[in-house]
């Protein structure tokens, strides 16, 4: 017998049967017969895997490999085609926040629905209520209808109802990929307290670093299978090789931050002051150092080491490319490299770096990291908007001036 907080895979499979044309209307469904058949596509083929009561376990691999159909039918959402798939105990899935929300309620009436359809009582959910609420930080909005609220509030109000429920297993699905920084904290704080009472965890993410932090075992996918299975650093290396060619990843509007085929990596970044500490917050014009350790696997030619600015919201402000044989490229394992600003030319707001390794005649990705570093640029008095424009003042002497001509 499966025991509380277990999950057995056997031979799972699932098939979906793919429309090219959706028929709309009656008259179309009759003018299409015999000419609109599907097509059936196999989401997961033969999928196995074994996870023990307490285990932390992450999904990794590509779009389209099958990460959220197997987390599907972990949560019981779906049925597989062929094979069984089963989990001891009760299982909350975080699959989409706020799922079974009513927009005309308001966000107290809809913790009451949405913690019904999560199979918690009104007396549990009363229970319940104002941890829910604290945790949700929405204040007043609470009572006021869920159409109102932005959706960094409804993803509040889903995780902090979600959370809430006393489950034995814990099925996620890319929830740090939303949310401003406060939230993905508060995400990370709860599903970590989850973990070390003895729950279950099967986590989906492109976030390595969450990946890496939660789970001590992966489980690679690619096209529907298991291609790895075991500890979570090595799936990592896996997974990011079969990203290694692509520059523009489509996974990156889900939380992926980093790819590269790893013979060469930048293992570390930090933002310093004058005085060498670490970072993350400036005036416009002070001086800046950005540190850089890389790490190669093998020995390698100098690499090219890329760069970018950007504004929070992406747009670029600078970039660049630095040959590190100009920068003494000896070929040992771990070098560090260091780039300093004098006077930072920025005026006011919120900044991403991003950095790169590419091969040196540029065609190999090596490493890339979409969100290296975070930078916070407080104006100095006067100044405003993104860029520091520096220059001189001077008054022009001129001649006499012209006298003016009488009304």
């Amino acid at each position: 017998m499966i025991r509380a907080g277990e999950i057995r895979i056997e031979d799972a499979s699932r098939r979906f049967r793919v429309y090219p044309k959706e028929a709309r209307t009656l008259k179309e469904l009759i003018v299409t017969r015999g000419r609109g058949r599907g097509e059936d596509v196999w989401a997961l083929s033969g999928v196995e895997a074994h996870v023990q009561p307490g285990e932390a376990v992450g999904l990794v691999g590509r779009n389209g490999s099958g990460k959220t159909t197997l987390l599907k039918l972990i949560g019981g959402i779906i049925k597989p085609t062929r094979g069984r798939v089963e989990a001891g105990g009760k299982v909350a899935s975080l699959l989409e926040l706020g799922a079974g929300f009513h927009p005309e309620f308001t966000g107290r009436e809809n913790v009451f629905l949405n913690g019904a359809l999560h199979g918690l009582s009104r007396a549990e959910i009363r229970e319940r209520m104002d941890e829910i609420v604290a945790f949700a930080g929405i204040g007043h909005y609470l009572d006021l209808p869920v159409r109102t609220y932005s959706a960094g509030m409804y993803m509040r109000l889903g995780f902090a109802v979600a959370a809430h429920v006393d489950a034995d297993v814990l099925l996620l699905d890319e929830i740090f990929a939303v949310g401003d920084e406060e939230f993905q904290r508060k995400c990370f704080g709860r599903i970590s307290q989850f973990k070390q009472h003895g729950g279950t965890i099967v986590f989906v993410s492109h976030d390595a670093a969450s990946v890496e932090r939660l789970c001590e075992r992966a489980v690679l996918l690619r096209e529907g299978m298991v291609e790895f299975d075991g500890p979570t650093h090595e799936a990592i290396l896996r997974y990011r090789s079969h990203l290694a060619e692509d520059r523009d990843p489509a996974e990156r509007g889900a939380g992926l931050t980093e790819w590269g085929s790893g013979e060469a990596r930048i293992a570390e970044v930090a933002l310093q002051g004058a005085d060498g500490e670490d970072r993350m917050q400036f005036v416009a014009g002070e001086q800046l150092t950005v540190r850089l350790r890389v790490v190669a696997e093998k020995p390698i030619a100098p690499p090219q080491l890329q760069f970018e600015l950007r504004e929070w919201g992406g747009a670029l402000i600078a970039g660049g490319t630095q040959g590190t044989g100009e920068l003494g490229w000896d070929g040992r394992r771990e070098q560090v490299f260091r780039f300093e600003v004098d006077e930072l030319p920025l005026a006011e707001g919120r900044f991403k770096l991003r950095f790169g390794l590419v091969s040196s005649d540029g065609t190999h990705l090596y490493h890339w990291l979409d969100d290296a570093l975070r930078l916070y640029v407080i104006p100095q008095e006067r100044e405003g908007g993104l860029v520091r424009l520096v220059g001189r003042w001077t008054r022009e002497e001129i001649g006499a001036a012209a006298e003016l001509p009488s009304a």
